[in-house]
């Protein structure tokens, strides 16, 4: 048998450095060309998460190769290990894969639900609003012109007297007797009287003496008349038709010239007294409907007629007073109480009017929110957006404000919630539970 040669050992170690060598020249040239096709996505303005995926794709792909290559020459320790290294790349890149597929994909929102309200047209007359007092058309406290102890009270609290009924008598005990006394010195005078004309008309007594008697007679007359009028002073009468208030004597009591006996009020018709600035009162004319609101009749409005205007405008506030007369026969209106009070002007105009909720005020300007239906394109599918529009806003009439610009009859606004939308959002519409405006609201808790 023949001998077959062997490899020395200096051939068995070029052939090693000649393995490393071509290895080394293989992570280098992937490292090159790794750093080359980042650059170039980097030079074209690729995202950064498209970097991230490109070049742990590339890291997955080497590592691959070179866990292939070391299974290949039985290096198993180092196979495995750029095994696990590619497993780790290749999930990573999986990850990314999907993270830049979620941020590639277009954002859709949600549609928001809102209530609407439709842009109404309608007819509202000039109103000039104003806060003011209600007043009685006829109004006292009685008093008690002389003093004296109440001997009796003849009327009821609360009560209704007419025009010379006897409210309160004093005790006339005193001045009946004076009355008595001055009674018969009158009948006295009066007889002397008499028969002094009857001499002198029989020329016994003169001239002078026929004088002194009748001096005597109007003396003692006027001291009559006096005393009635006292004893009449001592009863306290009802200047006029009225409801009473609240007695403010009793029986028994002694009181002074000039004391409060009880409040009389006519309570139909009423006045109701406000101001307005003076730029009204060009605007202004006796005759205008007045329209009168108050907390103590809740939803019911009261109507009467201007018919008063100051001549004089306040030098302090430069308001000029008016006053108004409503009827009040169910007397639901009492003086004092306050008012709101609208004057209706004769002139009316039409005027778009929405909900108040649906303004959006800002300083920069008030907006709403405008309800249109768009086309997708693409899909053809119909869906509902919002578009923000500047208006003005006018004059506010409980839930109601009117639009002077930036709208049209109508068209559709959001009603509620304008704080959290924006322009272009989707929207559906449910009015199930949307509150119903009011021009004259009447909360429960007011």
């Amino acid at each position: 048998m023949h001998d077959v040669a062997k490899p020395s050992i200096p051939d068995r170690g070029k052939k090693v450095a000649r393995r490393k060598l071509r290895g080394w020249i293989y992570v280098v040239s992937a490292a090159l060309c790794l750093i080359g096709v980042v650059a170039a996505l980097k030079a074209l303005g690729a995202a950064i998460l498209i970097l991230l995926v490109v070049l742990v794709t590339l890291l997955a792909v080497l590592f691959g190769l070179i866990a292939v290559n070391r299974f290949r020459v039985r290096r198993t320790t180092a196979g495995a290990v750029f095994a696990v290294l590619f497993l780790f790349f290749a999930i990573v890149d999986v990850k990314l894969l999907q993270f830049f597929k979620m941020s590639s994909a277009p954002m859709v929102m949600p549609a928001t639900t809102v209530t609407s309200a439709s842009v109404q047209e309608e007819d509202w007359p000039p109103i000039l609003s104003a806060v003011g007092s209600v007043s009685a058309v006829q109004g006292a406290i009685v008093s008690a012109e002389l003093g004296g102890v109440v001997a009796d009270v003849k009327f009821q609290n609360g009560g209704v007297a007419k025009q010379g009924d006897v409210l309160v008598e004093l005790d006339t005990s005193s001045e009946n007797a004076q009355l008595r006394t001055a009674e018969a010195d009158l009948e006295l005078a009066r007889a002397n009287l008499q028969r002094t004309r009857d001499l002198a008309a029989r020329k016994v007594v003169s001239k002078s003496e026929l004088d002194a008697a009748e001096s005597a007679f109007g003396q003692k007359k006027g001291t009559v008349d006096n005393m009635r009028s006292m004893i009449g002073k001592k009863e306290v009468h009802a200047p006029f038709d009225g409801q009473l208030g609240i007695r403010q004597v009793n029986v028994g009591q002694m009181i002074n010239a000039g004391q409060q006996v009880v409040a009389l009020t006519s309570l139909d018709p009423v006045y109701v007294d406000f101001a307005l600035p003076q730029q009204e009162l060009s605007k202004l004319a006796a005759g205008f409907e007045v329209r009168v609101h108050t907390d103590a009749a809740p939803g019911e409005e009261f109507k009467g007629k201007l018919t008063a205007i100051n001549s004089m405008v306040d030098t302090v506030t430069r308001n000029v007073t008016l006053q108004a007369t409503l009827a009040n026969p169910d007397h639901k209106l009492r003086p004092g109480m306050f008012a709101k009070v609208e004057v209706v002007l004769p002139e009316k105009h039409k005027t778009l009017v929405i909900p108040g909720s649906a303004v959006s005020y800002a300083p920069y300007g008030d907006s709403v929110y405008v309800i249109e239906k768009k086309k997708d394109p693409k899909s053809g599918k119909e869906s509902q957006t919002i578009r923000s529009q500047v208006v003005r806003v006018g004059e506010a009439r409980g839930d109601f404000v009117s639009i002077i610009e930036g709208l049209k009859p109508d068209e559709v606004v959001v009603s509620t919630g304008v704080f959290k939308l924006r322009n272009g959002m989707l929207v559906t519409i449910n009015n199930d539970l949307a509150p119903k405006p009011q021009v004259n609201p009447t909360p429960v808790d007011s």
